[in-house]
């Protein structure tokens, strides 16, 4: 009985601590707004060009170059996340948080960014390279799990690079032989919203995206302490 009250405890503090992160992240992206608006500026851009290069392109082409575009949002939006901590600001979280608490509160935090950035960049896709999607919000959905799962697998690899400090070099060795298999699974899944009727073996597709997310989860929970005793 005092076990199972204790862990209860451990349990509710390691909630409220990962709640108490996601907030200090929160306000600080509040209080630094240049970067958010610059990723959003970043994004306008990018989406112009590609109107103003291939106006209204196939559907294939539009779907093939929306990923692509989240890719690229998520290296700039998700990565920094780490990236901006410093060794001090490191210990005094070593001080009041665990390795567990603190990877889980990046990871949620940078999830519910990246799909801010995607659903963003979803509608100025509508807006300039038109609107080829049959099934709206099976594609908005979509967005959302493909957002969430680039911003799981790069938030990992930044938490690598930066306690490694060589960010640069290993987010582009360790990310791209990782995010090929996402991007492609996320194009394959995100076809069934330009057809007419909801094809077959979706649902297979769903949840093998879900099971890379949970085990990126995994991994960062695992493997993420012995980098933070460092």
């Amino acid at each position: 009985m005092l076990i199972s009250r204790n862990n209860n405890a451990d349990s509710i503090n390691s909630f409220q601590s990962i709640l108490a992160l996601v907030k200090k992240d929160l306000l600080l992206e509040v209080r630094q707004q240049y970067t958010f608006y610059g990723v959003i500026l970043y994004v306008a851009s990018t989406i112009f060009v590609l109107y103003l290069a291939m106006n209204h392109p196939e559907d294939n082409v539009w779907n093939g170059l929306f990923w692509m575009i989240q890719l690229f949002i998520c290296v700039n939006a998700v990565a920094k996340s780490f990236l901006a901590e410093s060794r001090g600001r490191m210990l005094y979280f070593y001080t009041i948080a665990g390795a567990r608490d603190f990877v889980l509160s990046k990871l949620l935090f940078n999830a519910m960014l990246m799909v801010v950035m995607s659903l963003v960049s979803m509608l100025l896709f509508f807006l300039l390279m038109g609107n080829p999607i049959n099934n709206p919000w099976t594609f908005t959905g979509i967005v959302c799990l493909g957002g969430c799962s680039l911003s799981l697998v790069f938030t990992f690899l930044a938490a690598i690079a930066a306690r490694a400090q060589q960010n640069a070099a290993l987010m582009a060795i360790m990310g791209f032989p990782l995010i090929i298999p996402q991007l492609m699974l996320l194009m394959k899944i995100s076809t069934v919203a330009f057809a007419d009727v909801i094809q077959a073996g979706l649902g297979q597709l769903v949840m093998l995206l879900a099971g890379l997310d949970i085990l990126v989860v995994l991994l960062a929970v695992i493997l993420f302490p012995f980098l933070w005793k460092d």
